[in-house]
């Protein structure tokens, strides 16, 4: 075949619903007698089902009944008859489908986005919403500790702040997740239940907090040294001046950049696929690469996309908003020059 030549696949060739089987040569009768009972077994304690709502994204068809007793004997399509029907010889010209037409298959199949919106919208959604505020939340905790630590006179808690933020902030974040979704998996196993979505939510976090807690630190250090000391001169003390008058400061000078960061951490939401998730704690752009991988058409991961872009678009207009207003906050009225005609005017009136 070459790219472009019409194809036809014989879809429900086995089973109901194009669901698998396996198959065993007929003579190897110990083969089959042994995949039989271990199926069987594993369908009468529960494990079949259990594993199967955890780990395939579909329901299963209405009636059917999983294992060897209970499968009936498949029903062949007349595979010969199909065969002929579609055979043709060398020589016969073969329309080849045209540029237009394998984009428009590939990313503009509106079945398939009648299929995956729903999924999209009641799985894919909720779980990358869960996923980035629970990391922001991590990260906003531990980055501003790092922020405080990071300005701190005393060595001991700068350096450690100093190392943690660069380590990483060097390190691509699709490898801090496999390294604490399997590295510290296994460690903790029984506190996450083997489940990798706490481990996957951990590692955005402690990856968004190297992030947020420079940006906090930016922010601090942005304030006029005098607002400190002012503070200081009123009785307040350092801890007490740094909660109450620099800090509450620093922050609304950086709420830009934090709206921008909470943005790259929903995008980077997608690297938990890595991890393998269940059917249930799939996000969007593992939903969309599950169908995808179902269906062999694109049309799925730009359904993903668009709802990527339907939740950072918004909030980057937001970026815009929160920056135009603080930039007309910061506007100070120049003071009046004495000489200004204008001043002495307005000082005779009074």
């Amino acid at each position: 075949m070459r790219p472009g030549d019409p194809a036809v696949t014989v879809a429900h060739t086995f089973s109901l619903g194009n669901y698998v089987a396996y198959a065993v040569a007929k003579d190897n009768r110990p083969l089959l007698a042994a995949l039989n009972s271990g199926l069987d077994a594993v369908i009468a304690d529960g494990t079949w089902s259990r594993l199967y709502s955890d780990w395939v994204p579909r329901p299963l068809p209405p009636g059917w009944k999983p294992g060897s007793k209970a499968a009936p004997q498949p029903h062949l399509p007349p595979f010969a008859a199909i065969a002929a029907r579609h055979h043709r010889t060398v020589d016969e010209p073969v329309a080849a489908k045209s540029t237009l037409a394998q984009l428009r298959d590939s990313f503009f199949d509106w079945s398939l986005y009648k299929q995956a919106v729903p999924v999209l919208l009641t799985t894919g959604l909720p779980n990358t919403l869960i996923l980035t505020v629970s990391a922001s939340v991590i990260g906003l905790v531990i980055g501003m500790m790092l922020a405080i630590a990071g300005i701190s006179h005393v060595r001991w808690l700068r350096w450690p702040a100093r190392v943690y933020t660069d380590i990483f902030r060097g390190l691509p974040e699709v490898v801090i997740i496999l390294l604490i979704g399997l590295g510290v998996g296994p460690l903790v196993g029984g506190l996450t239940n083997s489940n990798p979505y706490p481990l996957g939510i951990a590692a955005l976090g402690l990856t968004a907090a190297a992030y947020v807690g420079e940006i906090f630190r930016s922010g601090i250090q942005s304030v006029d040294p005098g607002q400190l000391e002012a503070s200081r001169a009123l009785g307040f003390s350092y801890p007490a001046a740094m909660r109450l008058v620099v800090v509450p400061q620093g922050i609304r000078r950086v709420l830009p950049a934090l709206v921008n960061q909470f943005i790259a951490l929903l995008k980077a939401s997608a690297l938990v696929y890595f991890l393998g998730l269940i059917a249930g704690q799939r996000e969007l752009f593992q939903v969309g690469r599950d169908l995808n991988a179902q269906t062999g058409s694109l049309s799925p991961l730009v359904a993903a996309g668009v709802f990527y872009l339907a939740l950072t678009i918004p909030l980057t207009h937001l970026v815009n908003f929160i920056d135009a207003r603080l930039r007309r906050g910061r506007v100070v009225a120049e003071p009046q020059d004495p000489l200004d005609p204008s001043a002495i005017s307005a000082q005779e009136m009074t």
